[in-house]
């Protein structure tokens, strides 16, 4: 019998010749992850039902990264973090990406200069991008975290997708973890982007096709030649959105260039394992099929209120603005900030802009990466941008009132994230519009919904730059 990508994943995991969709299998879980807002309860529903002594079933393989309501003065989230910060001590969890190097509580300083960076050495930034970077993606493996967005780990050619507190309580104490085989979507990716469209507008187009519960409780497995021509970046980001179309999982098959940079960051940061890259059967069934010519995408937006309500960028030009984010896991990464920086070097923003790298190693390539003589960063500055060291999640999820970007009154607010839901940001009458790091650029320059195309002539360094990631 034939299998899917995630079927004959899933079958490896629960020790199985072969499996079936609408199957309920005992599947071995690689890696756990879990954050300082859902860490909390995860840790709670583990002690009550594995004992106050209770160990995790093995300490290498759960990974914390406290990341969302980190640099904020709300005692409630610093003390999420204290908590998590206690169990990976008692725990011996040596994957503990700690926000702060002293001993004690951690505090957020409010009076400090928003813009200087307040964690520490082992802070490691927003979990999916950071289990990237620290080399805990590999192919053939089990991925699940206590946040929906872990499917972006399946770019890398493994099964990955978030659960909510008392799932990961019981992958805590016994490494395993019941999963209905999802029936399969295949995606098949033809062809090559345009100039001016990027990853996120393809996800985007997907999801208005299908509807934002178009592919619930299915697998979504890219493939097709269009494959090859898209970076790890843009893989993540594909990735990622597949929760917002219902999707269990997205996958990619693992080809050269994703082992290439597993191996690369398992070496850099000592997490390399043996793995093994898995590849769907030929003749393997599928519920359906989507097939997408990659050049007839255009520059797409998700209108207010849901990400499913798809519309190309030309068609907005009235809709004004009242400020444009860059940022999160879904567009916070170090190509995300070329894209946006390609568009406004030289220019000045109209609306307030703020920008929230991923990580701390995407702060520092943005800094040190120099352009004729001026730094990523400092263009971005320069033109008008309010960038912040402290990486995080940021105004993604809202979070408390204090938080970078929030949006705190009813603005009207384009950003490279990846949900619009109402109040997802923050006010709850506020409305998100969801955009590639282009459109989100060329929007900020003019204070509504932008092409960016027209804005995509020159500044062929930054391009060059882009094309540069692997």
């Amino acid at each position: 019998m034939s299998m899917t990508l995630t079927e004959k994943l899933l079958a490896q995991a629960a020790g199985r010749e072969r499996v079936r969709p609408g199957e309920t299998i005992p599947a071995r879980v690689d890696v756990l992850m879990t954050h300082d807002v859902c860490g909390p309860g995860t840790i709670g529903v583990f002690h009550q039902e594995f004992g106050a002594d209770a160990r995790v079933w093995d300490p290498d393989r759960v990974v914390i990264i406290p990341d969302h309501y980190v640099f904020s003065a709300d005692g409630l989230a610093n003390r999420n973090v204290d908590i998590v910060r206690d169990f990976a001590r008692t725990q011996g969890i040596r994957h503990f990406y700690d926000v702060s190097d002293a001993a004690g509580e951690w505090r957020f300083d409010p009076g400090a200069d928003p813009v200087q960076a307040q964690y520490g050495s082992g802070y490691a930034g927003i979990c999916h991008i950071a289990l990237a970077e620290k080399g805990h993606t590999r192919p053939g493996e089990v991925l699940i975290g206590t946040d929906s967005h872990s499917c972006t780990a399946g770019a890398f050619g493994q099964f990955a997708t978030g659960v909510g507190n008392t799932d990961a309580a019981f992958v805590m104490g016994t490494g395993r973890i019941l999963l209905r085989v999802p029936e399969t979507i295949r995606v098949v990716l033809e062809g090559a982007l345009s100039a001016g469209v990027m990853a996120k507008d393809l996800i985007l187009h997907l999801i208005g096709e299908i509807g934002f519960d178009g592919a619930t409780y299915r697998a979504l497995e890219f493939c097709g030649d269009g494959v090859a021509g898209l970076s790890i970046e843009d893989r993540m980001t594909i990735a990622n959105m597949a929760i917002e179309c219902g999707a269990k999982n997205g996958v990619f098959e693992a080809d050269a260039a994703v082992c290439e940079f597993v191996d690369a960051r398992g070496r850099e940061h000592g997490t390399e394992r043996p793995y093994r890259t898995v590849r769907a059967d030929p003749g393997a069934s599928y519920e359906s099929e989507l097939r997408i010519d990659l050049a007839r995408i255009e520059p797409t937006v998700a209108l207010h209120p849901d990400p499913g309500q798809r519309v190309q960028a030309r068609a907005c030009s009235r809709i004004a603005l009242d400020r444009a984010y860059v940022g999160s896991c879904t567009g916070g990464k170090l190509g995300d900030f070329l894209a946006f920086a390609r568009i406004v070097r030289g220019r000045e923003v109209a609306i307030d802009t703020f920008g929230v790298p991923a990580t701390p190693q995407i702060v520092r390539q943005l800094q040190q990466t120099v352009i004729e003589g001026v730094s990523v960063w400092d263009t971005l500055v320069s033109a008008g941008v309010r960038m912040t060291e402290n990486a995080s999640c940021a105004a993604c999820l809202g979070g408390p009132a204090d938080t970078f970007g929030r949006l705190n009154a009813p603005l009207r607010c384009i950003s490279t994230t990846n949900r619009n839901f109402p109040g997802r940001m923050g006010h709850a009458e506020s409305q998100v519009f969801l955009a590639s790091p282009y459109t989100v650029a060329a929007s900020a320059l003019t204070g509504r919904i932008t092409d960016p195309r027209a804005y995509l002539q020159g500044n062929e360094v930054l391009l060059m730059a882009e094309r540069g990631l692997t």
